[in-house]
């Protein structure tokens, strides 16, 4: 068995119901460990992690809720799942006041079952983040994201124009890096140039370079960025915010791979792969005459467009273990929890800022949190998110639109879950939120 591999653990004194259980979470290709009683599971050796408890609250001998108690006692951390009778409310109540992840009625309803136990597996921060097909720091597993892996691959080794479409914060530039990281030029520069960030009178300069004396100041000659990426790639962060002025030049070097330096004749030859990232609408920009269709269409071989994250949910709790290590390890902080309302919360936030708010949202986190159990600033991140079931709320539409295209089914592989990629537990909290009628669970 694999030290840091997923681990369940299923107490249970009734074969039948133990073995279902495990056959159940082997189905899903995780690791159980299965025991008749609270003495049995107490006795066996377990990792210095282990991921979650499946756990009967009534047990002959030491009970649930008393091998609950015994564990705090001793120092064991990690999420408890009961699973307990029909109708039994007390015994509900005092497992989720003991501390409890989550209570589930018998029968247990297997993908419930199935989602718990990936949601409590995902509190727990291992020593590393799995990156499956990921590429360089990029992290993700939604199907959203994989295509976006894919088409990296793709046009990575050929010498194509690339325009990166995206909101602010989803880590457009990381996606420039993966292609020159990925391509035949990646043992040569990878130069970066923000054209929102340089005045416009200066980026010309910065662009192509200028000879001595081409200006008040030029007291000596510079090379600018294309020079300085010859052979490699030159990646044009913001490219809408170029003046229009300079688009000619710009075109010019991008088709001819040639250009003067600002007060010089000499034409420059270069060699350069241009992959350029944009927030704003370049075609609209077209339309009104502020961006130029030349350059456009020249910069659009082959487009890729960043999902923001609000269309990645999915991915949120694998990026929270991402930044919650790195920035553990940047603060000398020992991490190893994430409470589960905390996922829930940021699985239902927006995210406006993207990755970007989200990194720093942990970063200030981590700073906050004197334990072992990271402190997430909830309130803050709920408070943005919360509406009521009146609300005019595009979400709530959007929710309503996919359980009619569904036919009502919330789970399933035909469900309004799968539909908006999101966890049927997260769907199902989000309807409970916004007021959303009772007969489409």
């Amino acid at each position: 068995m694999n030290d840091t591999e997923p681990l369940v653990y299923v107490v249970d004194d009734d074969l039948s119901a133990r073995e279902g259980v495990a056959r159940l979470i082997r189905s899903a290709g995780l690791t159980t460990i299965t025991f008749s009683s609270s003495e049995q599971f107490l006795a066996a050796p377990r990792p210095k992690r282990p991921g979650c408890l499946v756990l009967d609250v009534n047990l002959p001998g030491l009970s649930g809720l008393e091998l609950q108690q015994q564990l705090a006692e001793i120092g064991v951390r990690m999420p408890i799942i009961f699973l307990t009778g029909v109708g039994n409310i007390p015994m509900t109540v005092r497992a989720v006041k003991a501390g409890a992840a989550t209570v589930l009625t018998k029968p247990v309803d297997d993908e419930e079952l199935l989602d718990t136990i990936q949601q409590c597996l995902t509190c727990f921060i291992s020593d590393e983040v799995p990156t499956g097909q990921n590429i360089g720091n990029m992290i993700g597993e939604s199907p959203d994201f994989q295509r976006i892996l894919s088409d990296i691959q793709i046009v990575a080794p050929t010498d194509a124009s690339v325009l990166i479409h995206g909101e602010t914060g989803t880590g457009k530039e990381l996606v420039a890096r993966a292609i020159h990281d990925l391509s035949d030029r990646r043992k040569k520069p990878f130069v970066k140039v923000n054209c929102a960030a340089i005045p416009a009178t200066l980026l010309e300069s910065e662009l192509f370079g200028h000879e001595r004396g081409a200006y008040t100041g030029a007291v000596n000659q510079s090379l600018g960025r294309f020079e300085l990426a010859h052979q490699g790639t030159l990646f044009l962060d913001e490219i809408g915010e170029i003046p229009l002025e300079l688009q000619p030049k710009l075109l010019r070097a991008l088709q001819e791979q040639e250009f003067e330096r600002l007060g010089g004749n000499r034409t420059v030859r270069v060699d350069v792969r241009i992959v350029a990232a944009t927030n704003r609408n370049l075609r609209q920009m077209v339309n009104e005459g502020s961006f130029r269709s030349d350059l456009y269409y020249r910069l659009n071989v082959f487009p890729l467009t960043v999902p923001a994250l609000r269309q990645r949910r999915d991915d949120i709790p694998l990026l929270l273990r991402f930044f919650t290590q790195k920035y553990a390890r940047k603060l000398n902080r020992v991490i190893e929890e994430i409470p589960l309302a905390s996922l829930d919360a940021l699985a239902m936030y927006d995210w406006p800022g993207n990755i970007r708010e989200l990194q720093n949202l942990v970063e200030r986190s981590v700073i906050l949190s004197p334990g072992p159990v990271l402190r997430i600033s909830i309130p803050e991140v709920s408070r943005d998110c919360a509406c009521g079931p009146g609300s005019d709320d595009p979400e709530r539409e959007k929710i309503l639109e996919a359980l009619r295209l569904a036919g009502g089914k919330v789970a399933g592989p035909a469900g309004a879950a799968t539909k908006l990629g999101l966890r049927r537990t997260t769907l199902q909290s989000r309807m409970k939120r916004l007021g959303i009628e009772r007969l489409y669970q």
